[in-house]
């Protein structure tokens, strides 16, 4: 045995001891031919290694003893993680949530209720800084969970969380869902327990930031830990806000029925319970028109009682919607302060710039648009013309309701506001509910649309103001495909025959209007009444050929908005109720918008000419009071309920809106007999408030021409006299005010009374003839004819504004001066008023 030092063999040496070197299967008797077992014949390693100079050289990377090298990750492969990485990625993931919590935990405590558990007052100024009111102290009374009636908890949890007795003190599962559903647009929710809604009342605020969502997570769960599920419901219904400034449930139920909590019975703490889903929604005594939505989610309580088992089905079958009594406001808000409060609170709500509960909890300084000096001239026109003449000993004085809004157009700012006789007398706010129809005060935005939209009749004429329409009472509506079954009714039946668009919006015209809107296309004018500012979610804003009737019930504010920006030219703004909110010291910030020209300037502008119309000789005369040049409109609702008039000089906007309402039901009522009058319409007290407020409100103003660009084709037109030959046997009947939005009385109508005013003043409600107006021009029998178009007064047009044969092609006096006529044989005949006399319509 030799005893040399053996030579160390690289480890990667084929031949190295030990090394098992794959190769092709031996053939039998292969060990006994190259060499024996075990070992390497010449010719095995001869092939062995040819093989071995052929073969991609090795992995330089490659761990020393492995066989073979693992394949490289290429293409698409390449960016999937391996299950290494995922695995180690989840371990660290949740190590860091491990640490996270166990962080958040030890780090947050419970801390004291904070200061806002005892709420402040806000203060609510003019845009020059007086006040205008201060929204007084909170009410908040606590009681023990054992005062609060087992079936008014139930409803509670029936609303807010039906398992909260089973539950941990926070659900992940509902606030994932519930910020999925707000990412995806289906509404912002909350995925709040009642102790996550008890902490984030009592402990920390209603602020919508990461930190605080935080914080109310890791102190739920200690309260959770801590308190019982009885005390913490205790808290969640004392601290909780109910609307009409009551904190907690015993303040809620002497706000909403007059009692103690422990009087209240199941139907009544039902609603109570609904009440915290949206307080100020789903009063439906201040929003009357909300009430669908307050029924559901008080149905939606109950039947979840059922649900639960927590009320019998054969009693929740007898339930009655228990109606809560009216707010009793505390006098500080008496007024029109209480109105401006509540309406400069729902806008700060609704534009999402403090939410209802946190603002509840006052410490804001609130700067209105308001000016206080318009604000008393609204007061004063109002009391004049209707507080001033009711009478206690007539019944229907007791249902007259007036709401009013003016806005500047140029700066969309609201600079004067009248919301009723008193907020603690009449607590619904008269110039922002939705409840009442607007009449025909929405027919010009139906003009607006057809000029838009160049518009077509059915048979192809393009749609003017000097188009002609048929103008017969009860004539149906026609279709592209022929008669639509749908045939509104005219005011008092009246049958028109031919007239132009300009005259039908003097007089306001149903039948005509109605096939107007069919032409434009129904949905084309509800969408360019959406772009004015009429809300989208205007109740009973369909798109059929009613929507010109004025069957929607869109707010006084809501249309001031929408003329705001007809007399802005088209151009549609930030409408707003405040200059300035402060906190602390601190801006919030108010949303702005730049305006957008929501329709055509010609469109807006050809609309303000026929409007101009109205005031000078159709049914808003009683306007021209105002001293100024004015475009507007009156409207009369569905059983004379509400009498409008909407209007606009360059400079200032504003609607009237009298409205009659029981005082002790809320029902709507007709307005007939009201002030000692026997119908009020549109252009009577409405138009007469406007004018004076318009008057006063600008007071020291030079008064501004409107500097219209009217559509091509627009423009007024004067036409020759008809030749005898030419067709013409249609009479022009006696003029109505205005028509009314019922279209579905019976086919002899409603008559005007006996004591109907032959000539009567815009005041009393009749219709002024002066100028010249039919039916004064013309011979019976002729052509209707066109009214005076000029700017004239109200004073003695009359009967004598035209010659016998409606001649005179261009009479004019000066305005106000009585109407003459004579033989039309010069130019410039002696007609009715300033301006155009009395000339027929072309067919």
């Amino acid at each position: 045995m030799s005893h040399e030092p053996q030579q160390r063999r690289n480890p990667r040496d084929p031949t190295a001891v030990g090394r098992l070197v794959p190769g092709p299967p031996r053939e039998k008797g292969g060990e006994e031919r190259d060499g024996g077992p075990g070992r390497e014949g010449p010719d095995v390693r001869a092939d062995r290694e040819g093989r071995q100079d052929r073969a991609e050289p090795p992995d330089v990377g490659a761990r020393p003893g492995r066989d073979r090298t693992r394949p490289r990750r290429t293409g698409l492969r390449r960016a999937v993680p391996t299950w290494r990485t995922v695995l180690g990625a989840s371990l660290l993931f949740a190590l860091l949530l491990i640490g996270g919590f166990v962080t958040g935990y030890l780090l947050v405590g419970i801390p004291p209720a904070n200061s806002a558990a005892t709420a402040q007052s806000n203060v609510y100024l003019y845009k020059d800084g007086t006040q205008v009111a201060r929204d007084g102290e909170v009410n908040r009374q606590s009681v023990r969970l054992s005062q609060i009636p087992l079936s008014v908890q139930r409803a509670v949890l029936a609303a807010e969380d039906r398992d909260f007795y089973s539950e941990r003190a926070v659900d992940p599962q509902a606030m994932v869902r519930a910020a999925w559903n707000t990412v995806t647009g289906k509404g912002k929710q909350s995925g709040s327990t009642i102790t996550q809604q008890y902490v984030k009342n009592y402990y920390l605020g209603q602020e919508q930031t990461v930190t605080r969502k935080v914080k109310e997570f890791f102190i739920a769960i200690k309260l959770d830990r801590e308190e019982s599920k009885a005390d913490i419901l205790e808290g969640y219904l004392n601290t909780s806000y109910f609307g009409r400034n009551a904190y907690g449930i015993q303040a809620a139920a002497h706000a909403y029925y007059g009692k103690d909590i422990g009087a209240v019975d199941t139907a009544e703490g039902a609603y109570l319970a609904s009440l915290l889903n949206a307080p100020s929604a789903y009063d439906v005594a201040a929003h009357p028109e909300n009430r669908p939505r307050a029924l559901a989610r008080w149905n939606y309580t109950l039947d979840g009682m059922v649900t639960e088992k927590w009320l019998p089905l054969s009693d929740r079958a007898t339930m009655i919607f228990p109606m809560p009594q009216t707010a009793g406001p505390a006098t500080g808000l008496s007024g029109q302060r209480g109105y401006v409060v509540q309406a400069v609170e729902d806008w700060i709500t609704g534009n999402g710039i403090v939410d209802e509960k946190t603002l509840a909890r006052g410490g804001y300084r609130i700067t209105t648009t308001l000016e206080r000096k318009k604000q008393d001239a609204f007061v004063a026109a109002v009391d004049r013309h209707v507080m001033s003449r009711r009478d206690p000993g007539r019944a229907a004085d007791r249902n007259v309701r007036v709401g009013g809004a003016s806005i500047d157009p140029a700066s969309g700012k609201v600079v004067a506001m009248y919301g009723g006789i008193d907020y603690t007398k009449q607590y619904v706010n008269n110039a922002t509910r939705r409840d009442y129809q607007v009449g025909s005060t929405f027919k010009p935005f139906v003009l607006a649309a057809a000029v838009e939209n160049g518009s077509v009749t059915q048979d192809g004429r393009r749609i003017t103001p000097d188009t002609l329409y048929d103008g017969t009472d009860r004539r149906q509506v026609q279709g592209r495909h022929g008669p639509t079954g749908y045939a509104p009714e005219n005011e008092d039946n009246v049958s028109y025959g031919p007239l132009s668009l300009r005259m039908a919006t003097d007089h306001s015209v149903n039948s005509v209007y109605a096939q107007l809107a069919q032409d434009v296309g129904p949905r084309r004018v509800r969408e360019t009444a959406i772009a004015l500012g009429v809300p989208e979610s205007t109740p009973d804003l369909t798109a059929t050929p009613s929507i010109a009737l004025g069957v929607a019930t869109a707010s006084v504010l809501d249309m001031a908005e929408a003329y705001a920006t007809l007399a802005n030219h088209g151009r549609h703004g930030t409408y707003t109720l405040v200059e300035r909110i402060t906190k602390g010291g601190v801006e919030l910030d108010l949303p702005t918008a730049p305006a957008r020209q929501a329709i055509s300037r010609e469109a807006a502008d050809t609309t303000t000419s026929v409007l101009m119309g109205v005031v000078r000789q159709g049914s808003g005369t009683a306007a021209l009071s105002s001293g100024r040049p004015a475009a507007g409109k009156t409207g009369t609702a569905e059983g004379d309920r509400a009498a409008w008039f909407a209007g606009y000089t360059p400079d200032l906007a504003t609607v009237v809106a009298v409205m009659g309402q029981d005082p002790d039901t809320g029902a709507q009522k007709s307005l007939y007999g009201a002030l000692g009058l026997p119908r009020i319409n549109g252009g009577g007290a409405p138009a007469a408030i406007w004018g004076e407020f318009t008057a006063a409100a600008l007071a020291g103003r030079e008064a501004e021409d409107f500097d219209l660009t009217v559509a091509e084709g627009a423009e007024e037109e004067f036409y020759p006299f008809d030749e005898p030959d030419l067709p013409g046997d249609d009479t022009f009947g006696p003029v109505g005010d205005e028509d009314r939005t019922d279209d579905r009385r019976s086919a002899t109508g409603t008559p005007p009374p006996a004591d109907w005013p032959e000539t009567g003043g815009a005041a009393e409600g009749g219709i002024p003839r002066d100028g010249g107006t039919p039916p004064a021009g013309g011979t019976p029998g002729g052509r209707p004819p066109t009214a005076g178009r000029g700017t004239g007064g109200s004073a003695t047009g009359g009967p004598d504004g035209g010659t016998e044969q409606g001649d005179g092609v261009q009479g004019g006096a000066t305005r106000g001066s009585t109407g003459g006529g004579g033989d039309g044989s010069g130019p410039q005949g002696t007609g009715g008023t300033d301006g155009w006399g009395v000339v027929p319509d072309r067919l």
